[in-house]
């Protein structure tokens, strides 16, 4: 299975917590206006790799045990990226996924394309929505505008309701009680 990039960059820290690897999907249908990567949208752009190529390239930095898919938009190759966050789940790295669809967007989805849903359920934490230009803060932690959510995957499941991550108030006066 290929998978469809833009790029890989190794020792992010404003991806997601920790020092992380992104990988940054190639094609998205949202275009959001004020993109910080519009060079991802075109779905002709980037380049073919395959998953286990993608994989073992993450995999070989031992120091990395945290890495974010970005984009573009990563749940329109939600089988390849499914199988990539497979094989990085089996050893036990922290996957953030970016996405221009809400979280209630891709529960809909997930009725339909069982990849949807095996790739939500692989995040721990997923920041969604579109980005937008006009509710854009520079404060915030690990998004771009205030609409945008970090979501704890893993705790929305099981309790059957969306629940924010801590990240998601910090820096807001907020807290997650």
């Amino acid at each position: 299975m290929q998978l469809k990039l833009a790029a890989v960059h190794k020792q992010s820290v404003v991806d997601g917590p920790g020092v992380r690897t992104v990988v940054f999907a190639q094609g998205c249908p949202h275009h959001c206006p004020g993109c910080h990567n519009p060079q991802t949208h075109n779905p002709n752009g980037g380049k073919l790799v395959g998953v286990s190529e993608v994989a073992a390239e993450i995999l070989q930095d031992t120091f990395i045990k945290n890495v974010t898919f970005s984009g573009g938009e990563p749940f329109a190759q939600a089988q390849s990226f499914a199988e990539l966050a497979a094989i990085l789940k089996n050893q036990n790295i922290h996957l953030v996924i970016y996405s221009g669809y809400t979280y209630e967007q891709l529960l809909e989805k997930s009725k339909t394309d069982s990849a949807v849903e095996k790739l939500l359920a692989a995040a721990d934490l997923l920041v969604d929505g579109p980005y937008r230009e006009e509710q854009k803060d520079l404060a915030l932690l690990y998004r771009g505008s205030a609409n945008q959510r970090i979501i704890d995957v893993p705790s929305s499941q099981q309790c059957n309701k969306i629940v924010l991550s801590e990240l998601h108030f910090r820096g807001r006066g907020k807290n997650c009680a």
